[in-house]
């Protein structure tokens, strides 16, 4: 059974920063709390998880999406990070294994370096 080095979904105050701040605001007048459950589910809706051997990513709630990669296969991890986001830790990841195209996008993951050591250095194979 290989060993986890990194699980964690997106998150809400990391993804909607300010959207957040008016939400609670809103609160008393009702629509804010709609908000804030929606955003929510949203953040639930992904989830990355990250092997020795491999990389998982889970999306949906209801009905689950399941995207495995081999660590052997991952060619390119691109962090991308908007100033909010370097300031609270917060990065979207791409992950790319063969083609132009991310097999993997999340946005809003805690740790974007963390990720990408994780990953780089699980597919060099230490």
């Amino acid at each position: 059974m290989s060993e986890v080095l990194y699980e964690a979904n997106p998150s809400l105050i990391r993804m909607y920063p300010f959207g957040t701040i008016l939400a609670v605001l809103l609160i008393p007048v009702g629509v804010g709390i709609l908000l804030l459950l929606y955003w929510y589910l949203q953040t639930k809706a992904d989830k990355l998880i990250i092997k020795d051997d491999e990389i998982v990513w889970i999306h949906g709630l209801i009905s689950k999406q399941y995207t495995e990669i081999n660590m052997s296969s991952v060619r390119t991890v691109r962090i991308s990070q908007s100033l909010f986001q370097r300031i609270v830790n917060a990065g979207n990841v791409e992950i790319y294994t063969a083609g132009d195209n991310p097999e993997v996008v999340i946005k809003g993951l805690p740790n974007p370096d963390q990720i990408r050591e994780f990953i780089k250095g699980q597919a060099a194979g230490e």
